[in-house]
């Protein structure tokens, strides 16, 4: 195998995915990359990733490597000392099992074809109810210290965007929530509801062709040209009150309240439209079982078991969605609607006085021809 093209790297592949374009050559250091993180690299359309961490490290069945697969992108892994000794912006190759950098070999390197993958998440699979174990155990432990988050405790900001009996819809960008979003897109321009963006589910939203009303997280994910758009900024804070993101935001020039929370910054996005009086939350992208948790780097998901028992009597979660139903094209209804529409021309067509009269004619020639 034979690989050529300019390297990008960095540390945290989200980071990374700004930066990349068609062709680059991706450098990595994403332990059990997820699913996510898989699906923005297979949009750059990158040659291949090098990944100096291990890809699938069989603690749990991470699926982002079986979709590079799937999209014909190779994976090496190799030791993290390439890392520092490669510059970005350079010309890498990759020569069968062999980093060339600047017309020499600085690495070996093990490419995961489809049967290795394969074998590495039989070993997840395997491990996975030793893991859901341990998540059980982490849930509920941090469920007793961040009960606060729920039980009144923790005191939640006022919205400028008025959201009291509106719909409001909130957006991460997680699995799958690019086909749920167009599932619901009807939903989205007839009733219009309050538009809240998590982080990069801010930019999911103008993708689409939205603004979002709100945006909200520790914003180290979210393109500075959302946070400009957006009516509403809410940065999420640590439960002492720091908060990284705000420094970005008045870089940039703009004005932000925060929220200091335990939790994922799309717990206090439900938080702040429940609080804040809306009639409905729907869901989209949104984190909810062991998997989606564990490729975020959660060991437990407490804040948001406590959240959504505190929401859930107004929240629809549109997660998957896009799978409950799938429309075809049927002859059969289209040669239905084009009879239906030809009935009402006929009968006006047949009663004009002109078309009478060529009938009339037409009947005598018949008669005349036949000796009638």
């Amino acid at each position: 195998m034979y690989i050529k093209g300019i390297v990008k790297k960095d540390r945290k592949t989200k980071k990374l995915i700004e930066r990349l374009v068609y062709g680059d050559i991706a450098l990595i250091a994403h332990k059990d990359l997820d699913e996510v993180a898989a699906l923005s690299l297979v949009d750059k359309k990158v040659k291949c990733v090098i990944n100096v961490s291990e890809t699938i490290s069989g603690r749990y069945p991470n699926q982002g490597p079986s979709i590079l697969a799937e999209a014909n992108i190779p994976i090496f892994e190799c030791n993290n000392d390439i890392f520092e000794q490669v510059e970005e912006g350079q010309v890498v190759e990759v020569i069968d099992n062999n980093i060339i950098y600047k017309g020499e070999k600085i690495a070996e390197c093990e490419f995961l074809d489809k049967k290795r993958i394969e074998e590495l998440l039989d070993i997840g699979y395997a491990n996975i109810e030793k893991e859901l174990e341990n998540f059980i155990e982490n849930t509920l432990e941090y469920a007793k210290r961040e009960k606060g988050l729920v039980t009144g405790k923790i005191p939640i900001p006022k919205t400028k965007t008025k959201i009291n009996n509106k719909h409001v819809l909130v957006v991460v960008r997680g699995r799958d929530y690019k086909m749920d979003l167009e599932a619901i897109k009807s939903y989205i321009d007839e009733v219009k509801p309050i538009l809240i963006g998590v982080d990069g589910g801010g930019d999911a939203l103008l993708d689409f062709g939205y603004t979002p009303h709100i945006v909200v997280g520790d914003m180290d994910s979210i393109s500075d040209k959302c946070l400009k758009l957006a009516k509403e900024i809410i940065v999420h804070a640590y439960p002492d009150g720091r908060a990284p993101g705000l420094k970005r935001v008045e870089d940039l020039g703009l004005k932000a309240q925060t929220f200091p929370a335990p939790g994922t910054s799309e717990d206090i996005a439900f938080l702040l439209a429940y609080a804040n009086g809306a009639d409905l939350i729907v869901a989209v992208g949104t984190h909810t079982n062991m998997i989606d948790f564990l490729e975020k780097g959660r060991s437990g998901m407490s804040s948001t078991f406590l959240v959504r028992l505190k929401v859930g009597s107004i929240l629809v979660d549109a997660k998957g969605v896009n799978k409950l139903y799938h429309s075809s094209f049927k002859l059969k209804y289209v040669v239905g609607i084009t009879i239906a529409a030809l009935i009402p021309i006929l009968v006006v067509t047949f009663m004009h006085p002109l078309l009478k009269d060529l009938l009339l004619l037409l009947k005598i020639r018949i008669r005349i021809m036949l000796g009638l």
